[in-house]
């Protein structure tokens, strides 16, 4: 079923809409969720919180892309969930890929900091566009999707030790990239 078919489904307020989205993308959602809590009770949880997100915000939000849009509500709960989980814990790879991009990422706690947040949200975007298509992909795998090393070279077709350096470099170049835009962290 089409996104769009979707979308009049939850317009139309039919019980539907939730199975079609289930169906389409409950795979991807279920991972991405697995990725950030490490327990599946947990994760599918997170997932059918985030169905009923969609089913409360849709109408009348008009989701473009539906997948993108659903996965941010996913990740959103999930992290939520995962941080209460762990609040004065610091452990396994979730920490990990966080810290690896702590030093470009400054934390939102007032408006004016809010503002550079979502300036800087921005850039990024400009950032991956600059690019390849698997730096972008190993990039998005880690840092939104949080694969593990593994899971990672198995997509790209890399070994451990050349992906490390790829995104070690990543990193170096998005420093680069936000000092040349005049972000400062």
């Amino acid at each position: 079923m089409e996104d769009t078919q979707i979308i009049q489904l939850f317009f139309a307020r039919s019980e539907e809409a939730i199975m079609a989205l289930a169906e389409k993308y409950g795979t991807a959602c279920q991972k991405l969720s697995f990725n950030i809590l490490q327990d599946n009770r947990d994760a599918e949880e997170c997932v059918n919180d985030s169905y009923l997100t969609v089913w409360n915000q849709v109408p009348p939000a008009i989701p473009s892309p539906l997948f993108a849009y659903l996965c941010k509500i996913v990740r959103n709960l999930s992290i939520d969930r995962y941080r209460k989980r762990h609040a004065a814990k610091r452990t396994d790879t979730l920490t990990v890929a966080w810290e690896e991009l702590e030093p470009f990422l400054p934390a939102a706690s007032t408006p004016e900091q809010e503002m550079d947040s979502r300036q800087i949200t921005i850039i990024l975007n400009q950032f991956l566009g600059t690019l390849s298509r698997q730096d972008r992909l190993i990039f998005l795998r880690r840092y939104w999707f949080m694969d593990s090393y593994q899971e990672i070279t198995q997509l790209a077709g890399l070994n451990e030790n050349t992906l490390s350096v790829r995104l070690t470099r990543i990193r170096k170049k998005l420093k680069t990239y936000l000092q040349e835009n005049e972000v400062y962290l």
